[in-house]
């Protein structure tokens, strides 16, 4: 991977953590999402006008693309209610780029090296390491199933994003779009399960989704622009990277205890990504 576009996933990486961060913070992590959802659709309505309308089949990559991230916001935030972001975060991202380098050996045209693999595998290990701590601290269980939901919509995300922006050829115009999407799905559904109070919040909490909605909206135009120029499993495992910043973020910010297991766990994807990188 070209050092312009590594550095640039890194970037999308810390922003990632970031935004995840400020909805771990807030105290309904629902509404949080909801209002990030919300903010972002409104900015990719505002791109879209200034670029050009999807045609034909790049619709129905939009569309796709637009539902699998609200099902995946759905399963981070009931994660979130379960466990802590410095758990729940390296489970939800780090297992997608081992469901992503799967379907793209057998289905990606993307061409990848073996010492690429073997980073993807460490990452994997640092990964299930670190989902085994859930076990050995006496923490809530019921993360693991939402968490892997989530890294199963993230890996589904990845390769419809990287291939619907290939067609489109116009990662502005997608990543815009996707957004417009996203938001009407997820308020939707939200509408239909919790009614319309959910939508009201005090101007700090939409304050702080605003900024959580920019810092998301910036992360995902450059990885879906970094998937039109480099293999996608390798972006979507480099991007993972924002596994560490959630950690030292939720140990030093958000003041979550750092138990050895998880300071392995993180070196071990951290080992992954930098044998990616050489």
């Amino acid at each position: 991977m070209d050092i312009k576009i590594f550095l640039a996933v890194l970037f999308a990486a810390v922003l990632h953590a970031s935004w995840n961060a400020v909805i771990r913070s807030n105290g309904d992590r629902f509404q949080g999402m909801l209002l990030l959802t919300v903010s972002q659709g409104l900015m990719g309505l505002v791109m879209a006008v200034f670029v050009p309308l999807p045609s034909g089949q790049i619709w129905l990559w939009v569309v796709a693309s637009g539902a699998l991230h609200s099902f995946y916001k759905m399963f981070l935030v009931a994660a979130y209610q379960q466990g802590d972001l410095s758990r729940v975060y390296p489970i939800a991202r780090g297992t997608a780029p081992l469901f992503v380098v799967v379907v793209g050996f057998f289905w990606l045209p993307d061409s990848v090296q073996f010492k690429e693999y073997m980073g993807i595998g460490l990452i994997g290990i640092g990964v299930m390491l670190m989902a085994q701590g859930v076990f050995s601290s006496g923490e809530s269980r019921r993360l693991i199933p939402f968490a892997l939901g989530s890294a199963l919509c993230t890996a589904a995300y990845s390769i419809v994003d990287g291939l619907g922006a290939r067609i489109a050829m116009d990662a502005t115009m997608f990543t815009a779009w996707m957004f417009v999407f996203d938001g009407l799905i997820f308020s939707t559904i939200t509408l239909a399960t919790r009614g319309r109070k959910v939508f009201i919040a005090p101007h700090k909490v939409w304050v702080l989704g605003v900024v959580a909605g920019a810092l998301s909206l910036v992360t995902y135009w450059i990885v879906v622009w970094a998937m039109t120029v480099a293999p996608i499993a390798l972006v979507a495992a480099v991007r993972e990277t924002s596994v560490l910043f959630a950690v030292l973020i939720g140990v030093f910010v958000l003041r979550e205890k750092i138990s050895l297991g998880k300071a392995v766990a993180a070196a071990v994807i951290l080992m992954g990504i930098i044998i990616i990188r050489l």
